[in-house]
């Protein structure tokens, strides 16, 4: 496949994944592999292009002022945990068992996201924190926010994802999180691990520098343009959105399971 329609393809992805606050590192891969790319190249081409977009993202939604860097952190340092742990005890489950673990959890998402947001409870728990991004203030429940985090850094580490799949949903349906701030801070988050991801293949020497940057420019341009359709877009939209490339994505996996 030529490198410029594969460049179109990165572009195409990009733009959807960046919309809905996903990374969309599987689709890159899978864009790789089946252009004739080796797994090992098209893991780590697949892991810069994923830096390189999420970065790009991740400046333009820090200015329009939706990432919760308080988010950032408080769930960056909960899913590095568990998702050592989850990618510690993968060892203890065989390949397909994974995949079919990752297949079902991302169903699971895809459905919850089609679910209408819930108003915000009274804001009088004592288990209840108070975050303000933009012009937004809402309560994240500890109760409900701190095993669901662990959980999902537990499931993203055992399967090997950034986790994008999970988070956005985590953030809407189980803490009330607006779902334009859940985009950009997934975003953010995805960029943390998607740069961890990058280092390990790094070192492993699979990096074709000249495919990885022209793919890279043209994840970035993606990503730009996915940023300006999330504001762009009301928010039914891109819930269907997200359940349909999860769903398009769990059915690919579920594919590559059986045939």
């Amino acid at each position: 496949m030529s490198i410029w329609i594969l460049a179109i393809i990165i572009f195409v992805i990009a733009v959807l994944m960046t919309t809905i606050g996903r990374g969309g590192g599987n689709f890159y891969v899978l864009a790789l592999i089946l252009s004739g790319i080796g797994i090992h190249k098209a893991a780590t081409t697949g892991q810069f292009v994923l830096v390189c977009s999420s970065l790009a993202a991740t400046i333009f939604f820090g200015k329009k002022k939706v990432v919760d860097w308080k988010l950032v952190l408080i769930i960056g340092s909960m899913t590095l945990v568990s998702a050592f742990l989850g990618g510690f005890f993968s060892g203890k489950f065989n390949g397909t068992s994974l995949k079919i673990i990752f297949v079902i959890f991302i169903f699971i998402a895809s459905i919850l996201m089609l679910k209408p947001v819930r108003k915000q409870s009274a804001p009088d728990s004592r288990y209840r924190i108070k975050l303000k991004s933009a012009d937004l203030t809402y309560h994240i429940n500890l109760i409900v926010f701190v095993p669901a985090v662990l959980i999902t850094g537990f499931i993203a580490g055992m399967v090997g994802v950034s986790g994008g799949s999970f988070l956005v949903p985590l953030l809407v349906l189980a803490v009330d999180v607006p779902l334009k701030i859940a985009i950009g801070t997934s975003i953010t988050l995805v960029l943390i691990t998607a740069s961890g991801g990058f280092l390990g293949h790094f070192s492993t020497g699979h990096f074709d520098v000249k495919m990885s940057v022209i793919l890279a420019a043209a994840a970035i341009i993606g990503s730009i343009l996915g940023t300006q359709l999330t504001f762009k877009t009301n928010d039914k939209a891109l819930k269907i959105i997200f359940a349909a490339t999860s769903m398009i994505a769990a059915i690919i996996i579920l594919y590559k399971v059986f045939y």
